[in-house]
């Protein structure tokens, strides 16, 4: 079992420094996609042009309750007890005049859930609760969801905070610290209330403005698949939700208040990439690869856990071109037939982007479907062309470098295994000496967390694996969770990261013992754990 020592120092470099920025980005947004896709059905549903709403020729008889619950009008009658009181009063033309759920959802409640959980992550609740103040000086300070403002003043807000309470930190008499802390916070967030309805507001509105001016011009250009040349190689990099929640996502709820759909919200999001990559690993990889493949596929595409796919394309680094290419034709398809989504596909199924393209019409589900089918078409050929073109050399290092693998397992845990056997009787491959071991565990084992860039998709998966073979070995007063790396607290006796982020996950839990598997599915490294923790059973009876 690889396994990492704490380090003495914390991990830099480029390529730690951006996830981690991308990670913070992810973080303000991923906690709260439930409320983004509640609003994302209440729209598809009752807006006028929804599936229930006065234009739909399925909501004839919902219409009332439609407009009622999905906004419109220009009167003064607000929400249901008003609409109610104009039926009673027989006022049946301002039943329109109300503002129902779509425009507060998505005008105060998801940017202020954004601002709360930035805050959260700057400095805990006291910071949610500052940098929630502020952002609704933003919100009225302009007339465009302030996605983008929220993602900055929240942080800000919460930092402010936690610097103002550093001056006054352990000179405040006893009895009065309540006074205090409530009063500061509120006057701070009052003040910065006031600083972003009339300055930081309109700076965000420019920004924002800007933003969109330069999607609509990449888009008039048909420039816009020319992202996939930054996006897919990123993704790979796990920078995948930093990408789609922390850019695409606020853009797109913009972009879709005004047109009803977005096409941001399936350029990262559209598992047609992953898939061909999967499939053309699936018939032309070699050894452990070729053999996995087919079930990271099936997660892949309707689990929607795109992490998956992703060492599959960093142990063939070429690949990564048929991603590009199959991202670009996919975000093409969607640009030439209008193509889009309502709201954001989390986690990027095809059953979630199904319910956010169905929305718009059936005609626009039938052009996203296309954009799924010739992406994955797409990237499944040059995948093969590529795997094909270099299947002599891979059969020959499989051999040799799953070998290694297994002997290297076999020396850090310092004996051999069933796992280990059934492994190497697959290849072929000669024990190795088995006299010593490289690493020592010197405390039971209790607690294991799989963690990863948001702590929800691909770790969520490790852990349930993990959790099945404990349990079916008998083992108990085992806990196995999952977290993101950001909220590891350094409690956990082992943490299971894929190879890219063990970095991070070192830095936040420098105390516990990490492992670094290739793949959270189906690593050979879970049996090692397995073994590991039951022979710690045995010494301590």
């Amino acid at each position: 079992m690889t396994t990492t020592s704490p380090a003495a120092t914390r991990p830099g470099g480029l390529r730690v420094g951006v996830q981690r920025f991308g990670t913070f980005l992810s973080g303000m947004i991923m906690p709260n996609i439930a409320a983004f896709i509640a609003w994302g059905f209440i729209t598809m549903l009752f807006i006028p042009d929804g599936f229930f709403g006065a234009r739909s020729p399925f909501g004839w008889h919902w219409a009332g309750v439609a407009e009622i619950i999905g906004g419109g009008g220009d009167s003064a009658v607000i929400g249901w007890q008003g609409a109610m009181t104009a039926v009673a009063e027989g006022d049946g033309g301002n039943i329109l005049a109300y503002v129902g759920l779509v425009g507060p959802m998505v005008t105060y409640l998801l940017p202020l859930l954004i601002a709360n959980t930035a805050g959260r992550l700057v400095y805990g609740e006291r910071g949610g609760v500052v940098a929630t103040i502020a952002t609704v000086g933003v919100i009225v300070g302009t007339n465009i969801p302030m996605f983008l403002g929220a993602m900055i003043m929240g942080p800000i807000a919460a930092w402010l905070t936690k610097q103002m309470d550093r001056l006054w930190d352990g000179k405040i008499r006893p009895g009065f610290e309540m006074l205090v802390n409530n009063f500061s916070a509120g006057i701070l967030g009052m003040i910065l209330a006031i600083v972003g309805f009339f300055a930081f507001g309109p700076v965000i509105l420019g920004v924002s403005t800007a933003l969109g001016a330069a999607v609509d011009w990449l888009v008039t250009l048909n420039l816009l698949p020319l992202v996939s040349i930054i996006v897919e190689p990123a993704k790979v990099l796990f920078l995948n939700n930093a990408i789609n929640h922390g850019v695409f996502t606020p853009l797109g709820i913009e972009q879709a208040t005004e047109t009803g759909k977005s096409i941001l919200f399936l350029i990262e999001a559209n598992p047609g990439p992953g898939i061909g990559l999967l499939l053309a690993f699936s018939f032309f990889g070699v050894g452990a690869a070729k053999a996995s493949a087919p079930g990271a596929a099936i997660i892949q595409f309707f689990g929607g856990i795109h992490e998956i796919y992703f060492p599959y394309a960093l142990s063939k680094p070429a690949t990564i071109l048929a991603l590009i290419a199959g991202g670009a034709t996919g975000v093409t398809t969607n640009m030439v037939l209008g193509g889009g989504l309502a709201f954001p596909a989390a986690p990027g199924s095809i059953i979630a982007v199904t319910a956010a393209a169905i929305g718009p019409g059936v005609a626009n589900l039938l052009v996203v479907y296309l954009s799924v089918i010739l992406a994955a078409t797409v990237t499944f050929l040059l995948t093969a062309v590529i795997l094909r073109s270099s299947r002599k050399r891979d059969l020959e290092a499989e051999s040799d470098s799953f070998g290694a693998a297994i002997a290297q397992t076999e020396a850090n845990k310092g004996k051999s295994s069933a796992a280990m056997d059934a492994l190497r009787s697959s290849t072929g491959t000669a024990a190795a000496p088995t006299e010593t071991a490289t690493t020592v565990v010197d405390r039971p084992i209790s607690t294991i967390v799989f963690a990863c860039d948001a702590g929800m998709g691909s770790s969520a998966m490790g852990a349930s694996v993990l959790r099945n073979k404990i349990k079916k070995a008998g083992i108990e007063g085992v806990t196995v969770t999952n977290a993101a790396i950001a909220n590891l607290d350094g409690t956990a006796d082992v943490v299971v990261t894929q190879q890219q982020l063990t970095d991070r996950a070192t830095a936040k839990s420098p105390n516990s013992v990490h492992v670094s598997v290739d793949n959270f599915m189906n690593s050979p490294k879970y049996d090692e754990v397995v073994e590991m923790v039951k022979e710690q059973r045995k010494d301590e009876e």
